[in-house]
């Protein structure tokens, strides 16, 4: 136990100089660096290279070898540039500065159902940088209620809660979330879920890209069972390193459901369906690394 906490303090003490160290760096230097790191990880080191390569062979079997290796090298400047961009909005998003780096679209809509008497479920993806959503929705005074896995560093862990928590951004354990989930709705808060995690063999089974995912079922429950509007957003970077749109792509409200919604399967289809058109806009900014595609 002591070396395993010894072990754990040395990463946690790293990473923070690490996290320093990216501080340091411009912003526009940061984007001139990554670039030829990210030609390095696509072309030379196998990272994941197979789970990359079957995701885009599923979701877009039309591309060219060539169009592969050229989507591969900017997900990778993207990733990369997405580290950078999470050191600096911690320091340099504020409630004076914010417009600097994000515009908002369909803004009426999101500050409608934000400022309205019910809970909200807001869905997302492994697509752009959803940590600078979360900073921003509490930066804005909605604080939202994320549903993660803990890290195993347990000072890793305590960090990045407590960074989260100064933004108005609270963590929810991925295990026995469910009473979490519940007092988050009866209270109208505000909760954030990433809709293309693998839901498992026991998952709703839909299409996403033309294949068969596994979603899991929790996330149509709570808007089915809690009278919580699916809000379907994304968070795209629209050019240099931390310049986003935040954007309200659709809505799915319990009180005006179509019929091909007001099922547990028909819901998780119509938030995948979503989920595929921000991500076929902006291909290399989704995670392509991701195993969405298995089982």
């Amino acid at each position: 136990m002591f070396w395993r906490n010894a072990v754990d303090y040395l990463v946690y003490l790293a990473v923070r100089c690490f996290i320093c160290a990216m501080q340091m760096i411009s912003l526009d230097s940061a984007d001139r660096l990554v670039r030829p790191l990210a030609r390095l990880l696509a072309d030379y080191f196998p990272i994941r290279r197979r789970v990359v390569l079957d995701n885009l062979k599923a979701a877009m079997p039309e591309l060219t070898p060539l169009e592969q290796r050229v989507l591969i090298r900017r997900m990778w400047r993207h990733l990369l540039l997405m580290i950078f961009e999470i050191a600096h909005a911690h320091r340099k998003l504020r409630e004076v500065t914010w417009r600097r780096y994000v515009r908002l679209v369909n803004e009426r809509r999101m500050l409608r159902l934000l400022l309205s008497d019910r809970p909200i479920q807001i869905v997302t993806g492994h697509f752009g940088n959803f940590e600078v959503a979360g900073l921003l929705l509490g930066l804005l005074g909605f604080p939202a209620f994320t549903i993660a896995r803990p890290l195993d560093n347990r000072y890793l862990q305590s960090y990045f809660l407590r960074l989260r928590s100064r933004f108005g951004q609270f963590i929810l354990p991925k295990e026995g979330v469910a009473p979490f989930v519940e007092h988050v709705l009866k209270n109208n808060g505000v909760l954030t879920v990433l809709g293309d995690q693998h839901g498992g063999p026991k998952g709703c089974w839909v299409q996403f890209f033309g294949r068969p995912v596994s979603s899991h079922k929790a996330l149509a429950v709570f808007t089915l069972t809690g009278n919580a509007p699916m809000v379907v957003s994304y968070i795209r970077r629209t050019g240099a390193a931390l310049q986003f749109e935040l954007c309200l792509q659709a809505i799915a409200d319990p009180e005006t459901l179509s019929e091909a919604q007001q099922s547990v399967k028909g819901l998780t289809q119509w938030y995948n369906d979503q989920l595929e058109q921000i991500i076929r806009r902006d291909p290399d900014q989704y995670w392509w690394l991701h195993r969405r595609f298995r089982g």
